[in-house]
């Protein structure tokens, strides 16, 4: 039996949150989605951004104090906890399956209205998409047209099985419709290695980089047709000690093919500062490898 909107609204509104975060610069507010039934709550890292204070109220009013556990701004994901049993927590889907066209459904605190999580519904209306978020830029996530305002971030988006898919997190002002959504299937990644792995923040290669296509190859006349080039190096960075040049083709990671920055972004995310990667570049129509030793973000 297909479940409807309701049906699935009313299985997962029990694990989403409300978060009011208090900063020196005044409150705040955002969503969060139980992921254990002791308290761990995922949310967007913006949204407890320089938090003085985190207050986490449930589906049923009651409220806690909640602390981080770990945050990564590079992907917009932090887990915060509060001191509880027994807790409802989120069904979690498999964001590689989507596809676009696929009916979705968001649910949030938007705008921070009182009575409970506003719930809108649309489509998965493009994937892999990038955007820039203050200084940093997001990639890899889901574009949809179900309605997200601010106070959204940090909620679930939901397929039509009633499983959380992504991560809500940033809208376009400029646009009708477009919101984003961070991939569960990365947001699973991260929580991982910030509950049982590593707290530190991804490793940087220190560049900037063009997504090499079979158009842009011909037009060039490049040896292949996909990879990340380089057109920028920063001073200093993880890229540059290692020899690597502007111009240069990015092809390969380790044993990790690098077809464009989404890949590359994609990998970067699993690795730590001080890491040392091996690096296939062409550059002209030589192949060449490189050793780099990868860098912290204030590197």
């Amino acid at each position: 039996m297909r479940l409807t909107t309701a049906d699935i609204v009313e299985d997962v509104r029990p694990s989403v949150v409300h978060i009011q975060v208090q900063t020196r610069f005044g409150d705040s507010s955002g969503t969060g989605v139980i992921l254990e039934s002791d308290g761990v709550i995922l949310t967007n890292q913006h949204v407890i951004d320089g938090a003085i204070t985190i207050t986490v109220a449930l589906a049923d009013d009651t409220v806690f104090q909640g602390t981080i556990v770990g945050e990564d701004d590079s992907v917009d994901i932090a887990i915060i906890k509060i001191e509880a049993e027994g807790l409802h927590t989120a069904p979690l889907g498999d964001s590689s399956a989507l596809r676009v066209g696929e009916d979705v459904i968001a649910i949030g605190h938007a705008l921070g209205l009182a009575g409970g999580p506003t719930v809108s519904k649309g489509v998965v209306s493009a994937l892999g998409r990038t955007v820039s978020q203050g200084t940093d830029q997001l990639t890899d996530l889901i574009q949809t047209d179900a309605a997200i305002n601010p106070g959204n971030s940090g909620g679930p988006l939901v397929n039509d099985d009633g499983k959380v898919i992504g991560i809500n997190t940033a809208r376009l002002d400029s646009g009708e419709g477009i919101g984003f959504a961070i991939e569960i299937d990365i947001a699973k990644s991260i929580v991982e290695q910030l509950l049982h792995q590593s707290t530190l923040p991804p490793g940087v290669l220190g560049i900037r980089g063009l997504d090499i296509t079979p158009a842009l190859a011909q037009i060039i006349g490049l040896p292949v047709t996909r990879g990340v080039g380089i057109v920028d190096i920063q001073t200093g960075g993880a890229a540059q000690m290692a020899g690597l040049e502007i111009d240069d083709i990015i092809i390969r990671i380790n044993d990790v093919q690098i077809l464009d920055n989404s890949d590359l972004s994609r990998l970067m995310r699993t690795l730590r500062p001080g890491e040392e990667v091996t690096i296939t570049i062409v550059r002209g129509q030589k192949l060449f490898v490189a050793n780099a030793t990868l860098g912290g973000p204030t590197q």
